[in-house]
């Protein structure tokens, strides 16, 4: 695994991306959720066993800079397809968990003719009636787990008490995920009616325990988009790459063939 710094464009400023770059062969960019880039480090290497896998830091996470400007989930859309242009990928999958699917979804509807499809992990950004996002940011990390995790034990947060510098990390994370997150609770009031103009294929995977978005969310996500298969994961709740990992690598692999 090597990790690079990429200097993107930006209105205001350059951007420096921090990006874990592992494996060979077809290439994976896959983004994480609002726990950091550490929820798909494991992930990323599982798949890296069989494809080249492309793990950027949303800035503002895991400590790395955040530009003032740069507060919108189609920033971060904008900021990967310049990504995608700047390494010359091609045949590109993107697999987003849960803000990171939202950035998935944008990402989508930009049209790059870089990307082959896109894989939607439970993921946020859309407002279904009857089944909102859960406010995460009010639930201690017992109650966070129990509506992430299938099986709560497997929770990172709840293995150890986090040191110092990991809270640290946290709080800025935290603090990353409520400036992207927007004033519309984890969505955005226009996504669902735009998905109609996804013209890449789209595979929408879900745990079946989420209770953060729960599966009829999902199905919903799903059906914005024309064409999107969706498909139930056993066993897991808003991190499957964290809790049933086969199964989901089981999914991409049947996805991309």
């Amino acid at each position: 695994m090597t990790t690079t710094v990429h200097t993107l464009p930006l209105a205001s400023d350059d951007l420096g991306l921090t990006v874990d770059d592992r494996g060979e062969g077809r290439p994976f960019l896959l983004l994480h959720g609002g726990g950091g880039p550490q929820t798909v480090a494991q992930f990323a290497g599982l798949l890296s066993e069989k494809a080249r896998v492309l793990t950027p830091v949303h800035p503002g996470f895991g400590g790395t800079a955040r530009p003032d400007g740069l507060t919108d989930i189609p920033a971060l859309a904008r900021i990967y397809a310049q990504l995608l242009d700047v390494l010359g990928l091609t045949d590109v999958t993107v697999v987003g968990n849960s803000i990171g699917g939202w950035i998935a979804a944008e990402l989508a509807l930009l049209g790059s003719d870089r990307i082959s499809g896109v894989v939607l992990v439970d993921a946020v950004g859309i407002e279904v009636p009857g089944h909102p996002v859960a406010d995460t940011f009010s639930l201690t990390p017992a109650e966070l787990a129990r509506l992430s995790f299938h099986d709560p034990a497997k929770s990172p947060a709840l293995a150890a008490a986090p040191s110092a510098s990991q809270l640290a990390v946290m709080a800025t994370n935290r603090a990353a995920l409520e400036v992207y997150s927007g004033p519309h609770a984890m969505a955005d009031p226009t996504l669902r009616e735009r998905l109609v103009k996804v013209t890449h294929p789209t595979l929408v995977a879900w745990g079946e325990s989420d209770r953060i978005v729960d599966a009829d969310y999902g199905r919903a996500y799903a059906a914005a988009v024309p064409e999107a298969r969706f498909e139930l994961i056993p066993r897991a709740g808003h991190l499957p790459q964290v809790e049933n990992p086969e199964q989901l690598l089981a999914l991409l692999g049947d996805f991309t063939k």
